[in-house]
C-alpha cells in the first residue's frame, strides 16, 4: 500500500475483454521491460531491466523453503490484509470467491461461476466439497458471514469501502450467495479477487473472537494452513492435505521477519533464507551478481509516490505542493532510491493499470501532466507566492529500504532548496504499515513514501483513493465534482467506456498532485537456486504463489 493493487469472469463481452487485457497488459510488460532501466548505470545501479512473465515451474516437491519479509503482520485477519506483509503470507492461507492470476486476470475462485444477471446483481455459485482448514465444508452461510465482516462498521475494515454500494449478501442456494447492489458498481466485481472477497469460517471465526487472526487458525481454505507464529521471528504455513485444489509443492512455507535490509539480502545471500518480495533496492547488483540465485522484475501496476496526509497546514495550498513536486530529483532517487530499475513518472497511475484503453483515452490520460523535471526558481516563487517561505513540514521515513529513507530525503532536500522546512521523522518498520490503518499513527505527519499497488488492473482503483471519506484519503480531500465522476465511471461495466472517464479522474488528481507523484516501479523478486517457481507479477498479493514453489532440480 500501499503500500496500494481488477478482473473478473462477468458476462460474455466482459470475458472477451479479459482475454484482451491479458495481451495489452503482457505487451505492456514488454514496453516496460524496453525503458525501464536508465541508460547508463553505475556499482549502485542495475541496468537492462528487463520484465519476466514468471520464473521457471517447480520439478518437484520440497520439504519447506524460508522466505523474508520486511515486517511482521500485526493481525492476518483479511478485514485489515491492506499490506505487503499480511498479503504476502495470507494470500496461501485465505481464499477469494475469485482469484487474481499471475497474468493479471481474473478467474475463478471458490467461486466457480459469477453472473451478472442485470446491472445491481452478482451471483456466485460457489465450489462443492471445498473443506476448511477444520474439515468442515464451506457453505453459503460461511460467504454472507465473511462479506458481512468486510461491511460491519465495527470491525474499522480496510476494505468497506469495496462495499459502499452493496444494499445486501444473501444467501441464494445452499451454493449460491447473490449480492445487490444500490447501483451498478464496476469495481465491486472485481475486488472479489482480493482480500475484500475473502471466505472464511464462520464458525472457527467466530469461536476465535476478538484473538481471530492473531493466534490459533485463520479458518481458512487455502493451499496452506497457518502453523506455528513465533511473534517478532517468523510465520509457520503448513501444507493443507485437504486442499480443493492442486495441493502445495512445499510441506511448509516459513515466513522469516527481517527488518534490516542488509539482513534481508544477508540472508538471502547466504542461502539462510530462499527468497522474497520487495527487495532492498541498494541490493539489487549485490544479488544479480551473486550466484547464489537471480533477480527478477515482473509487472508491479505499482507508483512511488509522496502521500500527503495533512491538508490542513501548507500542503493545503496547491502551490506548495506543486512547488515540492518541481523540485523534486526524480532521476537522481530512480537511480539511487529504486536502484535503477524504475522509470521517472507524472502519473499517478502506471501505463499497464490503462492496457484496455483505446489510444486516444491513454493520450488523455497520460500527456500534458505536470512535468517531471527540477525547476528550482519556478517552485520557488511558488512557495514565496503561496506564504509559505520558513514553514514547517513533518514527513515519515523508516529504515524499511532506501526507497522509504532516500525518498524521505529527496524531499527534505527538495524542500531546504525551495525555502521549506522539512523535518523527518523515523518509524520503525512494524509501525510504518500502520500508517495504512491507525489514523493515530498518523498524527503529527503531513506526508510519507508510499508505494501503491493497483489490487486490480484499472486506474479507477488508485484514483477513487480521493473520493471523500475514501480509506485511503488520509489528508480529507473533497471535491463533489471529483466524487461525481468516481461515481459515474465506477457505474459504467463497459472497460473502454468506463476509462474515458477515468482518464478526467487522473487529470484532475494528477493536477492537483494529490498525491505527488515519483516512478513507476516493477515488483522484485529473489530466488535462490533450490527453488523456483513463484510468479514476478504483483499477483502474490492475492494469488496463493507459495503453492507453486518447489524444488528447482
Amino acid at each position: 500500500m500501499t503500500t496500494s493493487p481488477p478482473r473478473t469472469a462477468r458476462r460474455p463481452h466482459h470475458r472477451r475483454r479479459n482475454a484482451v487485457l491479458t495481451s495489452a497488459v503482457l505487451t505492456s510488460l514488454a514496453l516496460l521491460a524496453a525503458c525501464a532501466g536508465p541508460p547508463k548505470g553505475d556499482a549502485g545501479e542495475v541496468t537492462d531491466v528487463r520484465l519476466s512473465a514468471s520464473t521457471p515451474p517447480a520439478r518437484g516437491e520440497i520439504d519447506s523453503f524460508n522466505w523474508a519479509v520486511y515486517a511482521e503482520p500485526p493481525t492476518l485477519d483479511y478485514t485489515v490484509a491492506f499490506d505487503y506483509p499480511q498479503n504476502t503470507i495470507l494470500s496461501n492461507v485465505c481464499e477469494s470467491l475469485m482469484r487474481w492470476t499471475p497474468a493479471l486476470t481474473t478467474e475463478p475462485g471458490l467461486a466457480q461461476k459469477a453472473s451478472n444477471p442485470d446491472p445491481t446483481t452478482w451471483v456466485y455459485d460457489l465450489r462443492p466439497g471445498v473443506r476448511f482448514h477444520d474439515g468442515k465444508e464451506m457453505t453459503a452461510d460461511d460467504v454472507v458471514f465473511s462479506l458481512g465482516r468486510q461491511m460491519d462498521p465495527d470491525n474499522a475494515a480496510a476494505w468497506a469501502q469495496v462495499f459502499q454500494n452493496v444494499s445486501a449478501v444473501t444467501k441464494s442456494g445452499p451454493l449460491q450467495v447473490t449480492v445487490k447492489l444500490k447501483k451498478p458498481d464496476s469495481q465491486f466485481p472485481q475486488y472479489m479477487a482480493t482480500a475484500a472477497g475473502v471466505v472464511a469460517s464462520k464458525a472457527g471465526v467466530e469461536a476465535a473472537g476478538k484473538d481471530y487472526g492473531t493466534t490459533g487458525g485463520l479458518a481458512c481454505t487455502g493451499p496452506f494452513e497457518l502453523g506455528t507464529w513465533n511473534k517478532g521471528q517468523s510465520v509457520e504455513l503448513n501444507r493443507f492435505d485437504g486442499y480443493w485444489g492442486t495441493k502445495a509443492k512445499s510441506k511448509k512455507a516459513v515466513f522469516r521477519v527481517l527488518t534490516d535490509p542488509s539482513a534481508r539480502t544477508n540472508a538471502m545471500l547466504s542461502g539462510e533464507v530462499d527468497g522474497g518480495y520487495l527487495i532492498p533496492t541498494e541490493s539489487y547488483v549485490r544479488l544479480r551478481g551473486s550466484g547464489t540465485g537471480t533477480l527478477y522484475f515482473g509487472e508491479g501496476l505499482s507508483t512511488v509516490n509522496v502521500n500527503v496526509t495533512n491538508m490542513e497546514g501548507p500542503l493545503g495550498d496547491v502551490r506548495v505542493r506543486r512547488a515540492l513536486s518541481l523540485a523534486l530529483d526524480r532521476t537522481g532517487f530512480v537511480k539511487a532510491g529504486l536502484g535503477g530499475a524504475g522509470t521517472v513518472t507524472n502519473s499517478l497511475t502506471t501505463r499497464a493499470a490503462w492496457a484496455a484503453a483505446p489510444e486516444n483515452t491513454l493520450k488523455n490520460a497520460l500527456d500534458g501532466l505536470p512535468p517531471t523535471g527540477q525547476d528550482i526558481d519556478k517552485a520557488k516563487a511558488l512557495i514565496q507566492e503561496a506564504g509559505a517561505t520558513g514553514k514547517t513540514l513533518t514527513m515519515a521515513t523508516s529504515s524499511i529500504g532506501q526507497d522509504v529513507s532516500l525518498l524521505a530525503t529527496a524531499v527534505q532536500a527538495a524542500g531546504t532548496q525551495i525555502g521549506l522546512d522539512i523535518r523527518l521523522k523515523t518509524i520503525a518498520p512494524n509501525a510504518f504499515t500502520a500508517l495504512f490503518t491507525d489514523p493515530q499513527a498518523r498524527e503529527g505527519i503531513d506526508m510519507f513514501p508510499l508505494t501503491y499497488y493497483d489490487s486490480i488492473t484499472d486506474p479507477l482503483d488508485l484514483l477513487t483513493n480521493f473520493k471523500t471519506g475514501a480509506y485511503m484519503n488520509f489528508a480529507g480531500y473533497s471535491d463533489p465534482q471529483y466524487d461525481q465522476l468516481v461515481d459515474q465511471a465506477a457505474a459504467v461495466y463497459p472497460v473502454q467506456q468506463r476509462m474515458e472517464i477515468t482518464a478526467k479522474l487522473q487529470r484532475h488528481a494528477s493536477e492537483q498532485l494529490l498525491w505527488i507523484p515519483v516512478a513507476e516501479w516493477p515488483t522484485a523478486l529473489f530466488q535462490g537456486k533450490r527453488i523456483t517457481g513463484a510468479p514476478t507479477t504483483i499477483s502474490y498479493m492475492y494469488y496463493p504463489w507459495a503453492a507453486d514453489v518447489g524444488a528447482a532440480q
